[in-house]
């Protein structure tokens, strides 16, 4: 199993150190512009190997794509991160024309992989993907969604007091501090519903410190986060290459499903070995119909903003 990250910063050489630790990988390729930079961490990273207890070969390029030739799966974390202040929806000129060649370029040496979107805005970075590249949609996934449902269950078991192996809670719609639709009404714990367990209140709270989770963090570190970023893509790669039929909510393009179509928004979905395996519906509330349906259109909007 051979998996590629385009952009070897923070969140991509993350993305390595996360996957290559899971030892599911026979090889993982650091691709990044800056000259050495990649190979650099690479090196670093190969380092660790005999002292966490991996096997998975850590190999860096500066932008020679002949390299990641023959990835099952392809992840790209390229272009600018957030500043403090900053919308993920800023960054859209950019990397919109990074994301594009980026993307081409692997597909030219791997033309059977499966592409996992870090960039941001996320959800219209999928798109432009999917406009760009001939691919099937069920190889071409955003993150967005596992990212943010772990920074839910984190601030659950938070304002529970509780261990977060105890809670479980899913984040839909569209990654962005405005467009997330965190599902409290079905979040447990240990089976229980989590609006049993505290006031109505403190979990709007949770609500709204999980939509800005990702500008809380770009405020207190100066840029965006990566620790996070990292362990989330690396379980999607993992339930991918691993066959292992996980539900995870991810940017998928939609052509019906919610109501919605031609756009890429979060919704839950299983991942095994042919990338989404299915879609999975569930029965939302009027209210949270209603937060999709404006999550929807505000992706809409960024979409516009693109020049296919």
């Amino acid at each position: 199993m051979k998996v590629t990250v385009v952009g070897a910063g923070a969140v991509g050489a993350s993305c390595a150190e996360y996957i290559a630790i899971k030892n599911f990988a026979s090889e993982v390729v650091l691709l990044d512009i800056k000259e050495g930079y990649a190979e650099g961490k690479a090196m670093d990273l190969m380092q660790t190997s005999s002292l966490n207890g991996f096997d998975t070969k850590i190999t860096g390029t500066t932008g020679d794509y002949s390299k990641t030739a023959g990835s099952d799966i392809c992840v790209i974390t390229s272009g600018i991160p957030r500043k403090p202040g900053m919308t993920r929806e800023e960054l859209i000129g950019i990397n919109a024309g990074i994301v594009k060649s980026v993307s081409s370029s692997l597909i030219e040496h791997s033309p059977d992989t499966i592409l996992v979107v870090v960039s941001n805005p996320m959800d219209t970075m999928t798109y432009l993907v999917h406009k760009t590249i001939a691919l099937p949609k069920h190889r071409i996934i955003g993150m967005g969604g596992a990212l943010d449902s772990a920074r839910f269950k984190y601030r659950l078991a938070e304002a529970l007091g509780a261990p977060i192996s105890d809670v479980d809670g899913m984040v839909i719609g569209g990654h962005s501090d405005k467009g997330m639709v965190p599902l409290t009404r079905l979040a447990t714990r240990n089976s229980v519903p989590v609006t049993q367990l505290m006031s109505e209140e403190r979990l709007a709270r949770v609500k709204e410190d999980t939509k800005v989770g990702g500008a809380t963090l770009t405020k207190l570190l100066g840029t965006s986060a990566w620790y996070a970023p990292g362990a989330a893509v690396s379980g999607l790669v993992q339930a991918i290459a691993c066959d292992q039929k996980k539900l995870f909510p991810c940017s998928i393009l939609l052509e019906g499903e919610y109501g919605l179509n031609d756009l890429c928004i979060g919704v839950p979905v299983i991942l095994g070995r042919n990338g989404i395996e299915e879609i999975v519906s569930i029965e939302l509330n009027d209210d949270e119909k209603a937060h999709m349906q404006e999550s929807a259109a505000g992706v809409s909007k960024t979409n516009g903003l693109l020049e296919l």
